[in-house]
This record gives structure tokens, C-alpha cells and sequence, in this order.
């Protein structure tokens, strides 16, 4: 989505700054002890005096916490700037807002890519095999040490999703509210192979050398290909005929292989700019844990929510052919098997997996209304929490 780049204290938070938080160390799913840890975050609007007014927002899988705003000497927004800010979906003005970077990331927090304390050199594949439960557990780290007991809402798309579902499974009474956003309680065979795909293009590339890189040449080509396909999948059939069609660009024709169709060069564009500010180890270990991520822990998913008291606002998207509205309404059936007042919306979009990054006016009126009604709940009668 195009978006002007004009800054107003009317329409964003304006200029914002990264902060870092670490810890001495991290109790993983695989029983291992891990840390120091440190999390790159970003905040937006003010705590209140009672701390009952705070939002945690949770990335997918390329994000990072820069949620919204701008950085001083940047025109670049924040990824979800149009849903951050005052009089927005997430109303700065009565809000505050929370984003991290993700364990394993490589955008400010603890990844593959840096430094390992112990060698002086970067972690590589010497840094742990990591869980979307591990990353939730990083993250309310974070919140403790804001002084946070409970969060008026948990909210994120895609992998950002599982993360939620994490929170809810894991933390239910520090929450008031979640909102998973086109996600799933685990990962289909099929979602787990699109992911493998990309993993294969990236360690079959020449420079990964098992994923010591870092001191000569990444793998530019795996990682730029395994984008090109996430990036296929994130849209749907209508939105790719609508944008592209089958047209075809100016050709010189020196090489046959060039990329005739406007699709080709668009991919290729998305592939080569991806390279340019993520890791590819991050990438590996990032969908990894998005694959062995399973919400329900092998049981009824209803099971593992029993006497949660939680409101729940779940949105699908009906073109979303990667994370398809059928997931989203296995978690909707869970929930109300549950007991837990859930509301559920499938919006018509086209534009496929990406809508929960697009659909603005939509999402933003869905979310606005749920938590105006959680945070009066919650100021005034004082009602959720398990």
C-alpha cells in the first residue's frame, strides 16, 4: 500500500526512537537456559496512571517494532502506521502502545546475528532453536519490566497471530483481550512446505556455508528467492491479475531469461529489497518455530482455553489463500466451545494475505469498537481477566 509520507501531529505519532531491553536469560521449549537477551522496542502514546490502558502489538514474520512513526532523518513509516496514531484504530491519544522485535530477529533483539558473548563472534547456527512460546515468554519479559500486570490487548497478524494465540494459551490472566489476525492454531502441511521451500532456496545458496556468513558474502540469491515465493503466497489470484495482468515491460532481450512480465520484475524488486535489511538465519529460525508452533500443545483446542475469561476478536480475510478463513474459524469454534465471548469477522478483500496490512478502513472500525467496549470493561466495571 502507497502511503503519503507526509507527517501531522494530526495522523501519526511523528518521530519515534528505538529502545533496548535485556535480561540475563531465557528458559527455552527445548529445556535449554539461554540469554543475555536483549529486545529492540518502540512505544507510542502515553501509560496511564493506573497502567490499564496498554497494547501490545506483535509483528509477522519480516517485521520488526518499528510499528509507527518516523525516525528522526527518515521519511520511512512504521509498518502499521496507519493503524497507530491518534484517532486511529490503536488511538494514541487514549492508548499506549507496545512493539517488539522478535527473539531470533535481527532488527535490534537477540538473533542468529549477533554477537555470541562467549566466542566475540556472531551466533550463527550456535544460537538455539527458538518457539513462537519462546518468543512470547521474551515478550512478557518486556512487559514485566514496564510494570505492566495486564494487557488490555494482545494484537497481530500472520505469524503476529500465533503469537497471540500464544499469549492466550500461556497468559490469560494478563490479558483482557486478544485480537488474531489471519492466523492459525498450527500450521497446515502445506503452509510448512511453503516455508521449507523458501529454507531449501537458502541454504542451497552457495554462501550460506552452514550459516557462517557473516564475515564474507550473505546469501543474497536463497534469501531474495525465498521471498519471491512468501511473497506469492501473502497475495491472492485477483489482486496479481489486477495489479500485473500480463503485462509485459520493455525487453532488450540480451539475456532470454529476463524478466519480460511486469510480475517477474516486481518479485524480483520484492527479493533484491528484502535482502537489504533481514538475515537470512533469522528467516530460518524464524519459520521454523512459525512451523512447530502448535496452540492446542496435541490436545482440543477448547481444552486448553477451558475457564479462560478473555474477550476474543478474531478476523479472517476471505481472498487469504496462505492462512484461508477456515483456520481462522477452528480457532472462533474453539473459543466459543470455551465460553469465551468471541466475535468473528471474515471481510471481503482481495487482496489475499496482505489484506490484514491493507484493509485499513475495515480492520480499523472491527478493532476500534472492540476496544472501546474491552477498555470500558475494564476502567469501569473492572469485569475481564481469568
Amino acid at each position: 500500500m502507497i502511503k503519503e509520507n507526509k507527517i501531522t501531529q494530526h495522523d501519526s505519532v511523528g518521530i519515534v526512537k528505538t529502545q533496548s531491553f535485556t535480561f540475563d536469560s531465557l528458559s527455552l521449549e527445548t529445556g535449554e537456559r539461554f540469554g543475555p537477551v536483549t529486545l529492540a522496542y518502540e512505544t507510542y502514546g502515553a501509560l496511564n496512571q493506573e497502567k490499564t490502558n496498554a497494547i501490545l502489538i506483535v509483528h509477522a514474520l519480516s517485521g520488526d517494532a518499528h510499528a509507527a512513526g518516523i525516525y528522526e532523518g527518515h521519511d520511512e513509516l512504521g509498518w502499521w502506521d496507519a493503524f497507530i496514531g491518534p484517532g486511529k484504530a490503536f488511538d494514541t491519544d487514549k492508548y499506549f502502545i507496545i512493539c517488539s522485535n522478535i527473539l531470533g530477529g535481527c532488527k535490534g533483539s537477540t538473533g542468529p546475528s549477533s554477537v555470541n558473548p562467549k566466542t566475540a563472534k556472531p551466533y550463527a547456527l550456535d544460537f538455539p532453536l527458538i518457539g513462537i512460546n519462546d518468543i512470547v515468554n521474551a515478550q512478557k519479559k518486556l512487559i514485566d519490566h514496564l510494570g505492566i500486570e495486564k494487557l488490555l490487548s494482545v494484537v497481530g497478524g500472520s505469524m503476529g497471530g500465533q503469537q497471540v494465540l500464544s499469549w492466550l494459551v500461556n497468559y490469560p490472566h494478563n490479558l483482557c483481550s486478544v485480537v488474531p489476525i489471519a492466523t492459525t492454531i498450527k500450521h497446515s502441511p502445506q503452509q510448512i512446505a511453503f516455508n521449507e521451500v523458501g529454507r531449501q532456496s537458502i541454504m542451497g545458496d552457495e554462501h550460506w556455508k552452514s550459516g557462517n556468513y557473516y564475515d564474507g558474502t550473505a546469501p543474497l540469491k536463497g534469501l531474495a528467492v525465498a521471498r519471491m515465493i512468501g511473497h506469492i503466497t501473502y497475495m491472492s489470484d485477483k489482486s496479481m491479475a489486477e495489479k500485473f495482468g500480463r503485462i509485459k515491460k520493455e525487453s532488450s532481450h540480451e539475456f532470454k531469461f529476463t524478466a519480460d512480465f511486469e510480475v517477474e520484475g516486481y518479485l524480483r524488486y520484492r527479493g533484491d529489497n528484502f535482502v537489504k535489511r533481514f538475515d537470512a538465519n533469522s528467516y530460518l529460525y524464524i519459520t521454523k518455530a512459525m512451523d512447530n508452533f502448535d496452540a492446542s500443545r496435541g490436545k482440543r483446542f477448547e481444552d486448553v482455553l477451558a475457564g479462560t475469561k478473555v474477550k476474543v476478536l478474531i478476523i479472517s480475510f476471505k481472498s487469504d489463500w496462505l492462512y484461508p478463513a477456515y483456520q481462522s474459524k477452528e480457532i472462533v469454534k474453539a473459543c466459543k466451545l470455551a465460553g469465551i465471548e468471541t466475535t468473528y469477522c471474515e471481510v471481503d478483500s482481495t487482496y489475499g494475505h496482505d489484506a490484514f496490512l491493507l484493509e485499513v478502513e475495515e480492520e480499523s472500525h472491527l478493532i476500534r469498537h472492540f476496544l472501546k467496549k474491552v477498555f470500558y470493561a475494564y476502567e469501569v466495571t473492572g469485569e475481564y481477566g481469568s
